[in-house]
C-alpha cells in the first residue's frame, strides 16, 4: 500500500495485492487523465520496490532461517565462591552457549530443588555470538557450609536428550578454611625463609672470622721472620 497526503490529509492511495490494484484519490478528476499516473505508480511498486523488498526478505529468512533452526547444548558448571563479608560463600549454576533460549536451570541441596525465594539471578541474557547464558545463585552463611551439603546444577533443553547434572567438586569448603590454609603456608613460607636468612648471616659470619684469624696469623709470622733475619 501506498499513499500521499498533503496539509495532513491523504490525497491519493494505491493498494497492490497478488498483481491487482486498488487507486482512490479525492481529487475530482476523471478516470481517463489519472490512467498514465497509475500505470507509473503500478510499475513502480511491482518492478521496482516490491521486487526489492522481497528479494530481500527471502535472502534474510534464507541467512536467518539456519540460525533459528539450529540446535547448541549448553556448557553447564558449578561454582562455588568465599564471602569475605558474611564469611560464607555463594554457589553458582551457570549454563552458557546454548539455543534454543529455553531451559530449565535448577539448584538443588542434598537432592531437593532450592527454594525459589532463596535464589538470586535467573534471568536470560544473550551472547555475542547469538547464543544465551543464565545463572542462578545461592548466598550459603558459615553456619550452613558447616553443614557439608552436597550441591548440584541441573538443566533441561531441548538438545539434550536427558539431563545434565553437575556436582559441586568441592562442597563445604568455605572462604573461612581457605583463608586459614593460606595464613598456614604463608606463615610456614615467612619461618623458612628467616631460618634461612639466620643460617647464611651465621655462614657469612664464620668466613668472615676464619678470614681475620688467618690474615692475623699470616702478620705474625712475617714479623717473627723479621726479628730472626735482624
Amino acid at each position: 500500500m501506498a499513499k500521499g497526503a498533503t496539509g495532513g490529509s491523504t490525497i491519493v492511495e494505491l493498494h497492490f495485492h497478488n498483481s491487482k490494484s486498488t487507486f482512490s484519490t479525492s481529487f475530482k478528476t476523471s478516470p481517463q487523465k489519472i490512467q498514465p499516473f497509475l500505470k507509473f505508480l503500478t510499475e513502480q511498486y511491482e518492478f521496482g520496490y516490491y521486487s526489492f523488498a522481497m528479494e530481500t526478505l527471502k535472502g534474510y529468512l534464507q541467512t536467518r532461517g539456519k540460525q533459528v533452526e539450529r540446535i547448541v547444548k549448553p556448557r553447564v558448571r558449578i561454582i562455588q565462591k568465599g564471602n569475605t563479608h558474611s564469611r560464607g560463600s555463594r554457589v553458582s549454576c551457570l549454563a552458557t552457549g546454548f539455543y534454543p533460549r529455553h531451559i530449565n536451570l535448577t539448584l538443588f541441596r542434598d537432592g531437593q530443588p532450592v527454594s525459589d525465594h532463596e535464589i538470586t539471578g535467573g534471568d536470560l541474557l544473550p551472547n555475542g555470538d547469538g547464543t544465551y547464558q543464565m545463572r542462578k545463585s545461592l548466598e550459603i552463611s558459615a553456619g550452613e557450609q558447616r553443614e557439608k551439603y552436597n550441591y548440584t546444577c541441573s538443566a533441561t533443553h531441548i538438545s539434550l536428550e536427558n539431563k545434565l547434572d553437575v556436582y559441586l567438586e568441592y562442597p563445604g569448603e568455605t572462604f573461612e578454611l581457605v583463608t586459614s590454609s593460606m595464613l598456614a603456608v604463608i606463615t610456614l613460607g615467612l619461618v623458612l625463609l628467616a631460618l634461612a636468612a639466620i643460617a647464611w648471616i651465621i655462614i657469612w659470619r664464620k668466613r668472615q672470622h676464619s678470614a681475620s684469624s688467618t690474615c692475623t696469623y699470616t702478620a705474625s709470622t712475617t714479623e717473627y721472620n723479621e726479628d730472626l733475619t735482624s
